[in-house]
């Protein structure tokens, strides 16, 4: 049944918690609720509450902490509104002024507090309940001035929070419910020691709601630590993950993956889409390029200020803008009523924030489409997250141009304009229209005012697409004989049929595997699956490709036939021959020397005796004729009598006594030479009389 909850065991790691079954036997719409907010759901237009709802209001969960696990879009705002009521009213009508606050609502984010704030606004309006929003990026002194004329409900951002009650301007002393909104969301924010700081000093009998669309260890351990018998609640259809979500692979080449986007908002025309990026700067690319495309587009960044935000999101609402491209952080828990299409132009790092991007689409029954784009490379990143996330995902190429001019055919057709009436006051007009055009002319300006500034979709190349068999992958043992077998990674298929390429690179230009298939699978929109062999050359590569990729891969290169570093690219008639390369003259003279007087011994680093003894003779001839060397020793020659005698002890020691520098000339000795040289010997004065 529809709404028949299941409240189990935490199976995902979490610690053991009270839990207590939820009979739902003989309960009608809004069985359980207050009357004040039975009213505020009648005026507001409910006819039926949600499982979740409808679980948390159980008669015998009224004072209990819960644990609640519910899909994205499945009311959970409401929800811990009905659940708090009857804690917080205690039986009466209406609340009575307070100076100090009795609930607290505890969101990650700037917008999802805020429309928090704004669901719990209509809510408690007959309970006269008054409600005051603490969130960064606010005003800190009016939000003090709204918590000293006293607020029943205080809504805010961790941190905020945490500031407040530091600077003693929010006391929590007298609260007597706790909600902690996508508790999951917020310790991946890394908000730990704040929710920590802020249950720490809350009283002890507090009740403690958490909620969150998924439970991970932490949440479990969080709970056990600040909930006292807290009950496990998950609604029945927590098992199949958004069922109100249509999820579509749409696989691109990576060169095109904007024109798919674009082609991809045309086909659906949503009243309001989301495009997810993981980075601010391809937020404000993609802003620029479709702002140029003719799109109402607008950004959703932490970059923005809080007013450059809240204005975004108000013409999201107010339909002022259509496209609004964001980073995760920024988009979580904002909630746009038209929202129609999640398109994911880069993929997400896991499965829980695939589903929290994608739940912001088929909200509260609605119907919605969520497109992950995706090329070659991310394919198997892509089946890995809808395998862990449990989606089962329709995989197609994007739409083309010509599917896209077909639908808008047919929302023209299916335009209600043409099937109402005729107004009393419109008749004279069409009547001139009809005397001074023929249908085909009035035809013709319907269709192009119906066109006028919309972007014109882009022609797509085709790209194969490979839908996953359920169950496909292999188990590791499988995997390791295939490996074992010569059928691992490093094993390429032999082709039935295929076709081989040749390239204008080859050893003399340092070619190798490595690098030329990364080069071939980016600038021909392949995979290394589609490569067979390689067969290096000289100058030139040879490389064999599936046949059935051929025209796919010569499309993507273009018509220029090259690829990056100048390298050009030539189809081949057949198979090419792969003979003998051959070898240059010195390498064939060294073969014939070898052959004919057999192999060089190795040099042990001596001459041979008669070689040594010939370059002797030689170097001696040319010494004579040419005279020594520039680096050569100067040659001796045999002592003579004269060269004895001056060579005698007496005559070295005079000659040293006679050139031994003057006193003021070793004063210098560390310095640079005296020019003074030996003192000279002084001339005797001339005597006259003599």
């Amino acid at each position: 049944m529809p709404g028949e909850t299941n409240a189990t065991a935490c199976s995902i790691g979490a610690p053991e918690l009270n839990h207590r079954p939820v009979e739902r036997s003989g309960m009608n719409n809004f069985e359980g609720a207050v009357p004040a907010l039975v009213q505020a759901l009648n005026d507001r237009g409910y006819t039926e509450l949600t499982p979740v709802q409808k679980a948390v209001i159980a008669t015998d969960l009224v004072e209990a902490d819960a644990l609640v696990s519910a899909q994205t879009g499945s009311g959970k705002t409401v929800a811990f509104g009905l659940a708090i009521a009857p804690t917080l009213l205690g039986g009466s009508a209406r609340l009575s002024a307070t100076e100090k606050p009795i609930a607290l609502i505890v969101a990650p984010t700037r917008e999802l507090a805020l429309q928090v704030k704004r669901e719990l606004d209509w809510l408690y309006r007959e309970a006269g309940a008054v409600i005051a929003s603490c969130v960064g990026g606010m005003d800190i002194r009016a939000e003090r001035r709204a918590l000293e004329r006293g607020a029943h409900i205080v809504v805010g951002t961790p941190g905020r929070l945490r500031d407040h009650i530091m600077r003693k301007s929010l006391d929590p002393s007298r609260l007597k419910a706790v909600v902690m909104d996508e508790a999951d969301e917020m310790l991946d924010l890394g908000f730990k020691e704040d929710l920590e700081f802020i249950l720490e000093h809350t009283p002890e009998d507090r009740r403690t709601l958490m909620f969150s669309a998924t439970v991970p260890p932490m949440i479990g351990k969080l709970a056990k630590q600040y909930q006292r018998d807290a009950v496990r609640i998950t609604t029945s259809g927590e098992a199949r993950q958004h069922v109100d979500i249509e999820y579509r692979v749409l696989v691109a080449s990576p060169k095109e993956r904007e024109n798919a986007i674009i082609n991809v908002l045309r086909y659906y025309e949503a009243r309001n889409a989301l495009v997810f990026c993981n980075t601010r700067a391809t937020v404000n690319h993609m802003v620029a390029r479709f702002n140029n495309r003719g799109f109402s587009v607008v950004a959703l960044s932490g970059e923005l200020s809080q007013s450059e935000r809240t204005h975004a999101l108000q013409a999201m609402r107010d339909e002022r803008a259509r496209v609004c491209i964001a980073t995760d952080v920024a988009a979580r828990g904002i909630d746009l009523p038209n929202l129609e299409l999640v398109v994911h132009a880069e993929l997400p790092s896991n499965p829980e924030t695939l589903l929290h991007r994608s739940g912001r689409t088929g909200r509260a029954g609605r119907k919605g489409v969520s497109a992950l784009m995706v090329d070659n490379r991310s394919r198997k990143k892509a089946e890995r997250l809808l395998r862990f996330a449990k989606i089962d995902a329709e995989w197609a190429s994007p739409p083309s141009a010509d599917e896209v001019n077909l639908k808008d055919e047919e929302r023209i057709l299916a335009d209600p304009i043409l099937t109402d009436p005729l107004q009393e006051e419109e008749e004279a007009f069409v009547a001139r229209l009809m005397d001074n055009h023929s249908p085909e002319q009035l035809a013709t300006a319907f269709v192009r005012l119906n066109r006028m500034g919309k972007s014109a979709p882009e022609d797509l190349q085709k790209v194969s697409v490979q839908t996953p068999e359920p169950g496909a992958r292999e188990d590791r043992s499988d995997r390791f004989k295939k490996r074992i077998a010569g059928e691992g990674k490093n094993h390429r298929d032999a082709f039935e049929k295929s076709v081989w390429i040749s390239l204008s690179v080859g050893r003399k230009q340092n070619a190798e595997p490595r690098w030329l298939i990364p080069l071939l699978c980016n600038a021909g929109d392949i995979t290394k699956r589609e490569i067979g062999s390689i067969k290096m050359q000289n100058e030139e590569t040879f490389v064999q490709l599936n046949a059935d990729h051929g025209d796919d891969f010569f499309d993507a290169i273009g018509p220029n036939q090259t690829l990056e570093k100048n390298i050009t690219v030539t189809r081949l008639e057949g198979v090419p021959k792969f003979g003998k390369e051959p070898h240059s003259k010195a390498g064939s003279a060294r073969k014939t020397a070898d052959a004919k007087y057999g192999d060089k011994k190795k040099w042990s680093g001596k001459k041979p005796p008669q070689v040594a003894r010939r370059d002797n003779e030689e170097s001696g001839k040319a010494r004579r004729k040419f005279g020594p060397k520039p680096g050569d020793a100067p040659a001796k020659r045999p002592k003579t009598g004269s060269d004895e005698e001056a060579g005698s002890p007496k005559k070295d020691r005079w000659a040293k006594k006679k050139n031994k520098p003057s006193f003021k000339a070793r004063k210098t000795r560390n310095g640079p030479p005296s020019k003074t040289g030996p003192a000279k010997p002084k001339k005797a004065k001339r005597n006259p009389d003599a």
